[in-house]
């Protein structure tokens, strides 16, 4: 066998030996003849540099250190997922699940919920190329270096016949071995122990050097997909996918069953809830998908979930310990909530000393004073909560909660309506709290849409007080944009062209752009036209109010509360004084179009799908995610998908782009 021949062997052998001894937990040879042959592989590669690959077991660990890492967008988002704490919960996704498809019967995939740190993989034509974290879900860090040193990820995939590029989405995790070992080893040096796996997982992926992370052992499952080119590689259910990642060679938990009812469900909940102690890893719930990826898409995405998946998660572990005090704190969108500060107690392994008491009516109910004894639990497993306390052993000197009237970050009022729980700040594009949630909702698309002002220049712009309000934005210079953190000087001229751009503007995208409580973009729609100037839409009582189209008491009453705090009258005024400009969009009502559903699918010639819908939108027309008996029209572009196949199969009328422009200027 020539040299070439044995290294390519070496190569191929000891990918097979990684996978049996960290994926199949079956080791084939003793951990003295694995070390042989890499030795003997380390010593071709020495000889001929040249002939090292990227998916050469020599690369697992890269010598040099990262400064920092960089960021990763996701093509496809890598989404969250809903939670179902109760079996109730379960049942009412079950439900949905069944009504939004309209049939009796859904089949669905179930698994295990891995307490790890979501990843995702990047491979192209079969070679592993990147890696990322989850991040906000748009965009992650780049941890390839570090995932490389994970044995159990394969560098290149089993076969020949692989997509161009395959987006792996999966969890990296530490076994209760591992987290041992690592914490033994720790004890030893006298340093830090981690309190629990996941953390142990997440804090050794996110070492700047990649050699840290070689140390200590990490594992994977595959659970999901996010970008495959082409898509004809995709299986038509998500079970078969995890098969054909089996296939592949990508780690793929054994504990997964493919069930039809809700009966079904429930008992595989029950079956893993008993295994739970058994399993070698942490899990904290198992996951219910739609089977189907047709039926998937259709269902479709709420926010940043899916519909045609849940979490059931295990009931939350509990302590006890004593309430300290009782704060409030503001959250991002001026929500006033009761927080129990507490003497430190573990909680699931991880230390609690603040828990929330979620708002003034919950308090009350479960009638919290400061100084009880009380039980503690992590909700989900994620938020510490107070869930009740022990009269009995209640002090003679423990005090009630009184819930503040001024806001105890900016003093504006804080309020809270008779059929809320929820109490608020009122001081919303005032309030420091708010002041990111409030900037980055005023920027977004369908508002006063600055492109590029995301959440990270965002952050930067509040956290170094160079932005307070809205109407600081229309201050800024190039200098200040072009100083902060990966902002160039281009960067920094586009989004000040940007801002310059937003000037002139609808007053109905204005109006929504407040963040106003309750006022959605059609309601603002709807008090633009009413109005006709922002001026008379901040001196309107609540009687004139409700004169506007779909404005009821609730709403009312909210922008009522909005425009009577002044220190939202002056930012609103500091606006208008920067040069925004205002005008009312005219109704282009189309009578042949009133009452119409359409649907968008692909990718249309000359407009966006956000473009189309709001033309028809404002032409009278419904626009509709799927695609149903109901259905008027299907307006396909390229690449049109499973939605223009269902309208062929119900025989919907299927329309271009040109037809659809036919329609709205005829």
């Amino acid at each position: 066998m020539s040299d070439s021949a044995r290294y390519a062997w070496l190569k191929e052998e000891l990918a097979s030996l990684d996978h049996a001894y960290y994926v199949l937990d079956d080791p084939i040879l003793p951990d003295a003849e694995y070390d042989k042959l890499y030795r003997e592989l380390l010593a071709i590669e020495k000889d001929r540099p040249d002939w090292v690959t990227p998916d050469s077991p020599s690369q697992r660990v890269s010598g040099q250190a990262s400064d920092l890492f960089s960021e990763v967008k996701h093509v496809v988002p890598m989404l969250s997922l809903n939670n179902a704490l109760e079996d109730k919960e379960a049942e009412a996704f079950d439900k949905r699940c069944r009504e939004g498809l309209d049939l009796p019967e859904v089949e669905y995939a179930a698994e295990l919920k891995f307490d790890g740190l979501a990843i995702s993989l990047r491979y192209e034509n079969g070679l592993l190329v990147q890696a990322a974290t989850r991040g906000d879900g748009y965009s992650g860090e780049d941890v390839t270096a570090n995932i490389r040193t994970i044995k159990a990820i394969p560098l290149k995939l089993k076969g020949q016949n692989h997509p161009a590029v395959l987006d792996v989405r999966g969890e990296v995790f530490m076994s209760h071995k591992d987290f041992e070992a690592l914490n033994r080893a720790a004890i030893e040096k006298s340093e830090k122990t981690f309190a629990n796996p996941r953390n142990a997982a997440a804090g050794s992926l996110r070492q700047l050097d990649p050699r840290i992370t070689a140390q200590r052992t990490l594992s994977f499952f595959s659970y999901g997909i996010g970008q495959c080119e082409p898509s004809s590689y995709l299986p038509s259910t998500h079970s078969d996918l995890l098969n054909l990642y089996a296939s592949w060679g990508l780690p793929v938990c054994e504990h997964r069953a493919v069930l039809k009812s809700i009966d079904g469900l429930m008992g595989f909940y029950r079956q893993i809830a008993q295994l739970r102690d058994q399993l070698p890893y942490d899990i904290d719930g198992v996951v219910y998908k739609v089977n189907s990826r047709e039926l998937q898409e259709d269902l479709g995405f709420v926010s940043r979930a899916p519909r045609f998946a849940v979490a059931h998660k295990f009931p939350a572990q509990e302590a006890l310990t004593t309430v300290l005090g009782i704060d409030v704190q503001v959250g991002r969108t001026g929500a006033i909530t009761p927080v129990a500060r507490l003497s430190p107690v573990v909680v699931g392994g991880v230390t609690v000393t603040n828990a929330t008491l979620h708002n003034e009516d919950e308090v009350r109910r479960k009638d919290i004073h400061i100084g009880d004894t009380v039980v503690v639990r992590r909700a989900g497993d994620v938020i510490p909560e107070v869930v009740s306390a022990i009269k009995e052993k209640r002090p003679a000197n423990a005090a009630s909660f009184v819930m503040p009237t001024a806001c105890p970050i900016c003093g504006s009022h804080i309020e809270k309506p008779e059929d809320e729980a929820v109490a608020r700040c009122s001081g919303g594009l005032f309030c420091p709290a708010q002041r990111k949630q409030a900037l980055l909702h005023f920027a977004q698309r369908r508002a006063m849409d600055i492109e590029g002002l995301g959440e990270k220049i965002v952050d930067q712009l509040v956290d170094l007080q160079i932005v307070r309000t809205p109407a600081d934005l229309y201050r800024l210079g190039l200098m200040a944009l072009a100083n902060l953190e990966r902002m160039g000087e281009k960067s920094a001229e586009n989004l000040l062209a940007a801002i310059h751009q937003s000037r002139k503007n609808t007053l109905a995208r204005f109006i929504f752009a407040l963040g106003i409580r309750h006022v959605g973009e059609s309601t603002a729609k709807d008090l633009a036209k009413h109005f006709g100037g922002i001026h008379e839409v901040m001196a309107a009582k609540e009687e004139d109010l409700l004169q506007v189209n779909d404005v009821g008491p609730v709403v009312a009453q909210s922008l009522v509360s909005f425009f009577s705090e002044a220190h939202n009258r002056e930012v609103i005024e500091q606006l208008l004084a920067a040069g925004i400009e205002l005008e009312v969009e005219q109704s282009s009502i189309h009578p042949e179009l009133v009452g119409k559903t359409f649907v968008l699918t692909g990718t249309l010639p000359t407009m966006s799908r956000d473009q189309a819908k709001a033309l028809l939108e404002k032409a009278g027309a419904k626009v509709a995610g799927s695609v149903s008996a109901k259905t008027s029209y299907v307006v396909a572009g390229a690449d049109a998908g499973s939605k223009l196949e269902k309208a062929q199969e119900l025989g919907v009328t299927v329309i271009d782009e040109a037809q659809l422009i036919a329609m709205l200027q005829s």
